[in-house]
């Protein structure tokens, strides 16, 4: 039996770094490489949501924040746990590259999209920066 009643709006972000970007590998997604992000809390609005969010999980400040696309993740076997997420996701900036993670993530890496599409990511991650189109100003 299913806890969950409704699916759970999250947010997340394609950090852009110059011309890099920031994924975290995370053993609650398989090990895969995911961008930062998470939860909504009652009463915040997602800009807000994505920027604590951020600051929890990476340390680091973002700016920028442009919506980049919609996702439904409806009881994947990708997460470590059963569940009903829509996925609201973003790409921002940001000027450091001092990655402090907190304990949902083992490991980070800046690298190109290039060199992102090489790497073990989530589907979700994949579809985000294949959505996205080299001409976009975020990619330098």
């Amino acid at each position: 039996m299913r806890e969950q009643q409704y699916p759970e709006p999250t947010v997340g972000a394609l950090i852009f770094n110059q011309d890099k970007v920031l994924l975290l590998k995370s053993d609650k997604w398989r090990n895969k490489y995911v961008i930062p992000g998470g939860h909504i809390e009652l009463g915040e609005t997602m800009e807000d949501a994505l920027r604590r969010e951020i600051k929890e999980e990476t340390g680091l400040d973002i700016y920028d924040i442009e919506f980049a696309s919609l996702q439904e993740f409806i009881f994947d076997a990708a997460f470590h746990e059963e569940r009903h997420f829509i996925f609201i996701d973003f790409v921002c900036r940001t000027d450091s590259n001092k990655v402090v993670l907190n304990a949902e993530s083992q490991e980070y890496v800046w690298v190109s999209l290039k060199e992102a599409s090489r790497l073990p990511i989530d589907r979700y991650t994949k579809r985000l920066i294949e959505d996205l189109k080299p001409e976009e100003k975020h990619v330098s």
